[in-house]
């Protein structure tokens, strides 16, 4: 999976708040076709069903898609800040550790390992899970070894449940209020990564039709979700 998550630099160091708008910068990753299309129900990235791309996503969504509003629903005051360790999706059966995230010198986010189809990556210099603001999770659809964690993450809908257990002992719950897909040169930084007046989630990965000249998917998949409680681990 190439090209993961767009977006500046600036959003990404400001912990994902307000910012000008920037140069895009692209997610690096696997620059490799994938092996093959997933099976329907095998968990991992975006989703592979009948009438999808590789990617799980849409075929041709040059826009966002329409999000879908989740039901009325709590929402829990900001936590403190917390490394995430790890994350579980149990809608798509992931439940997979955490490794952090770093921007290389052209300020673009590095992607998780290719090596390890189980693992998600937290951007470290940005919000926490459960702080205040939008923190960034980001996940491989597929590696040159097969589908990966976020293989079904386009699968998501608004209500489903999404938890983050936290280095403080904590697990933080979030509801999944929309999830869309986006073109990746057309992806708006200030929706996935702007300022938000409570404790917000950002799951990421690859969705849409893959490019094999580009070696890249066309589009991204986000989830937007909201912390609705936290309770002890």
């Amino acid at each position: 999976m190439a090209g993961l998550v767009p977006g500046t630099s600036r959003l990404l160091r400001a912990g994902m708040g307000a910012a000008a708008a920037g140069l895009l910068l692209i997610y690096n990753s696997v620059d490799a076709a994938p092996s093959a299309d997933p099976a329907p129900g095998q968990a991992a990235p975006p989703a592979a069903t009948a009438g999808a791309s590789p990617g799980g996503a849409p075929a041709s969504p040059a826009s966002a898609q329409s999000p879908a509003k989740a039901a009325p629903g709590p929402v829990a005051p900001p936590l403190k800040r917390s490394k995430p360790t790890r994350l579980r999706i149990p809608q798509i059966a992931v439940d997979a550790p955490f490794t952090e995230l770093t921007l290389n010198p052209a300020g673009q986010l590095n992607a998780p390992p290719p090596d390890d189809k189980n693992l998600v990556g937290w951007y470290r210099d940005g919000v926490t899970p459960g702080e205040r603001g939008s923190a960034v999770v980001a996940g491989h659809v597929d590696t040159n070894k097969g589908p990966a964690v976020f293989l079904l993450l386009s699968l998501l809908l608004p209500g489903n449940r999404v938890e983050v257990q936290r280095a403080d002992g904590t697990v933080a719950v979030f509801l999944v209020d929309s999830v869309e897909t986006f073109a990746k040169d057309a992806f708006p930084d200030q929706k996935v990564y702007g300022k938000t007046p409570d404790a917000q989630l950002r799951l990421i990965t690859c969705g849409g039709t893959y490019d094999r000249k580009r070696k890249d998917y066309l589009d991204n998949v986000v989830v937007f979700a909201h912390l609705e409680s936290s309770r002890k681990a």
